[in-house]
């Protein structure tokens, strides 16, 4: 989550095919455009708990995961980014030695500078905090040098937590506001590549312009930010490591 201009790796570990789009389509646009490298992870095609219009519609499971899958590569797409498939299933989304190895794999393929997953707390939806804690099981694993895994070990990159959809109840308190201005139309699009959960696209624009002001708010007056701000936030797990607090 640098200001910098060096390329870095952006790893994104999603419990569901939307969830990426929604929650750090912004940041996944920024890297992206800064040349760096964006690679999202969907443990799962969110086919059984996040595809009600289509199982409505009367399409069959492994239908609805064609479908979904296709929606997130398009979204994906919109927003530079690479895109992978564990398909693990959703509604639950199992916790396995076997899936945390897998992303031990994708950590030592792709040495991420920054990570982004989902709070390790969420009432609403169990396939979230899940995914949180396989995603940092996996960092801790890959970091060991006698993990049986390729590559080397992983170093530290730092950990952003997304937002959920309802923050209050997920003991969800940002500490980091990123600007997303500049991106915020290749989101929408990423968003409207979903047309199974249409109903989270005006939800994510307004909470966009909300979290534009408070970013407008806490960055002081007068440093020539865009009237019309867009931004996403984040809470940090792990220390910032700084040699000044500038």
């Amino acid at each position: 989550m640098t200001s910098g201009k060096t390329p870095h790796t952006l790893l994104v570990i999603s419990a569901h095919a939307g969830d990426f789009v929604w929650r750090a389509g912004g940041a996944i646009a920024l890297a992206a455009r800064r040349g760096g490298r964006a690679k999202v992870v969907c443990l799962s095609y969110g086919e059984r708990g996040e595809s009600a219009k289509a199982w409505r519609a009367g399409h069959t499971l492994d239908e609805i995961k064609a479908i979904r899958r296709e929606e997130a590569e398009h979204a994906a797409a919109a927003l530079g980014a690479e895109i992978e498939f564990l398909d693990a299933g959703d509604y639950p989304l199992v916790e396995t030695p076997e899936l945390v190895d897998r992303l031990v794999r994708v950590y030592r393929e792709s040495e991420p500078d920054v990570v982004l997953t989902h709070p390790l707390a969420d009432p609403y939806n169990g396939d979230h905090p899940a995914a949180a804690r396989m995603a940092l099981q996996a960092r801790v694993l890959a970091q060991a040098i006698g993990y049986d895994a390729p590559g080397e070990p992983l170093g530290a990159p730092p950990v952003f937590f997304f937002e959920p959809h309802q923050p209050e109840q997920c003991d969800f308190k940002p500490d980091v506001l990123l600007d997303i201005t500049p991106v915020f139309e290749a989101k929408r699009k990423a968003m409207e590549c979903l047309p199974a959960q249409q109903h989270m696209w005006d939800y994510y624009t307004d909470l966009a312009v909300r979290r534009g002001v408070q970013l407008k708010r806490n960055a002081g007056p007068n440093l020539g930010l865009a009237h019309d701000t867009r931004a996403e936030a984040f809470m940090r797990l792990y220390p910032q490591v700084t040699d000044t607090l500038l």
